[in-house]
Parts: structure tokens; C-alpha cells; sequence
């Protein structure tokens, strides 16, 4: 019977859904809990530092495939794991980091699904001015940690340059230093917000949103559980869709399939999310035009 290991950054309450769409997918291919497959998730509960110790534990199990979500947890299974092969989702580039060789042909034992958003970062700089009117200043909430926002920064400082907006960059990698981070958005005279797409910032969402409302203060999401929370807007992928579609490449893996030889999918589903409750409370009025894009509108 084959083991599949789940390796999760975040915290595992936060993160039910996603594991369920995992499940899904696999049920969808015919596999079945206890008769036909074995899965064992493991949950870091945003604490990057236990990665090392969660990968070894699933190649002590001797699992099959490890399906790694997020760019933390697949350094460490391509670090710890030896041969086992792996499924990436939530990575936002795995080439510009150096997981794999290309899209195309990853040349390793990594494959899986990209997140896409550093191309995304553009866009979501654009709807913030569209929604906003005018910005001139704005600030990016980053885990430096987390070597994915290098690549977010380098794109979002491209399109900000062509927009003629000046950028500050924020460091967070814990709780103090979110609450550290908007004291310093106060102090620079940032008119609006980035928080880049990360299993930390995530996992403390409504700290987040709160600090925002807080400061009065417009914010970019890449995930639409901030705006569930009382965020203004969020842009990106629709991740229990890409989590769903990890069984495809478990699947073909199991079947003899060459990681090397699969390619890296990207998102197909994108979603946007806007908050009016929260609009009104800037005092920012939505233009129809975004509200007519919206997936989804909280009144």
C-alpha cells in the first residue's frame, strides 16, 4: 500500500481546507483512506525551524511521494529527504529559487505546482492604485525568511517604478515584528499596503487586518482569508484548486511517472476579493469597475 507524506508550513487549523482539498484529489483517483493508500500529514504550524525534524520523521516512514506546500517546506524535503520524489504546491517560482531547472523539465525529483505570483505582483500594485485613486508612497509586508519574496519584491518594485510610486519594504517574521512592521508604516507615510504571500504572515491574518484597520490603511492580499477576516482586497490564485490538483502528479508518480520528466503546472483559477464593509470604513469608494471583476463582495 503506498505512504504519502503532506508537509504543511502553517497552522494546521487554518489550514483544514486545504488538507481536505488534498483528499479530495485523491479520492477523486480512486483512493481511498486505510484500503488503497496511506497519508500522513505533518503540520509545522508556521514554524519554519521544524521543517528538518518533520521531513526526517516522513523519510524514516519511508514514504512514497512528499507533497510539500509552500517554498519553506520544500527546501526542506529537497534538503532532508534524499530520493524521495516531491510534489510542490504554493511555490511561487521554483526556478528563479532554484528548486527545479525550468517549468518545463525540472530535471530533478521536484515537480508539482507553481503559485505563479510573482507575475501577479504587477497586478495587484495596479488594482491597489485603481481602488485607492492616487498613491504615491506604499509599503510591502515581507518574511525574509522566506526566500520566495525576493522574487515578489524584485517584481513589484518593477511595476511600482513604471507607476511612479516609491516602495519601503517591511521585514516581519513573527508576530513583534508585524506590530513593529505598521509602527514603521506610520512613521515612513505609506498610503497603502503589500502583504506578500507567506505561511507566517498568514497564519497571523487577523493581527494583520486588525493592525490595518488600525492605521487606517488600504492592503493588497494574495489570500482571500484576509479578507474573510476584514481585509480590503485580496488578488490570486485559488488555492484549494491547486491543492486538490496535487493528486494528479501523486498519482502519475506512483505509476512510474519521472518527476524530472513532469511539468510544473501553473494556476488556471484566479480570484478576486473585495470587502465594502471595510471600503467604507477608509471611506473608499469601489469603482464599478473592480466590483464588476470581484468573485466575491462583502457587504
Amino acid at each position: 500500500m503506498p505512504r504519502i507524506g503532506y508537509l504543511f508550513s502553517f497552522i494546521r487549523s487554518q489550514g483544514e481546507h486545504l488538507w481536505e482539498a488534498c483528499r479530495q484529489g485523491m479520492r477523486e483517483l480512486g483512493y481511498v483512506e486505510g484500503r488503497n493508500v496511506v497519508l500522513e500529514p505533518r503540520w509545522a504550524d508556521g514554524h519554519h525551524e521544524r521543517m528538518p525534524a518533520l521531513v526526517a520523521e516522513l523519510a524514516r516512514l519511508k514514504v512514497d511521494v512528499i507533497v510539500a506546500a509552500a517554498t519553506p517546506a520544500n527546501l526542506a524535503a529537497r534538503a532532508g529527504a534524499g530520493s524521495i520524489p516531491i510534489v510542490m504546491v504554493a511555490v511561487a517560482d521554483p526556478s528563479r529559487i532554484g528548486l527545479v531547472d525550468s517549468l518545463a523539465r525540472p530535471g530533478g525529483r521536484i515537480t508539482g505546482l507553481s503559485l505563479l505570483t510573482p507575475e501577479l505582483s504587477g497586478k495587484r500594485l495596479s488594482l491597489l492604485v485603481e481602488v485607492t485613486r492616487q498613491i504615491r508612497r506604499a509599503a510591502v509586508l515581507n518574511n525574509p525568511d522566506n526566500s520566495s519574496h525576493a522574487v515578489f519584491l524584485q517584481e513589484t518594485l518593477s511595476a511600482a517604478k513604471g507607476m511612479q510610486i516609491q516602495v519601503h519594504t517591511l521585514n516581519a517574521r513573527n508576530p513583534g515584528e508585524i506590530g513593529q512592521a505598521f509602527e514603521r508604516i506610520a512613521r515612513e507615510g505609506a498610503q497603502a499596503l503589500i502583504v506578500f504571500d507567506d505561511p507566517v504572515l498568514w497564519g497571523h491574518r487577523k493581527q494583520v487586518v486588525t493592525l490595518a484597520a488600525q492605521a487606517r490603511l488600504p492592503v493588497m492580499y494574495g489570500y482571500s482569508e484576509f479578507v474573510d477576516e476584514g481585509g480590503l482586497i485580496s488578488y490570486g490564485p485559488h488555492r484549494p484548486d491547486l491543492y486538490r490538483r496535487t493528486a494528479s502528479y501523486v498519482d502519475r508518480i506512483l505509476k512510474g511517472a519521472n518527476p524530472a520528466e513532469l511539468p510544473i503546472e501553473r494556476p488556471t483559477r484566479f480570484e478576486l476579493f473585495v470587502n465594502l464593509k471595510t471600503a467604507n470604513a477608509l471611506g473608499l469608494a469601489i469603482p464599478q469597475s473592480v466590483l464588476l471583476r470581484a468573485d466575491r463582495v462583502i457587504e
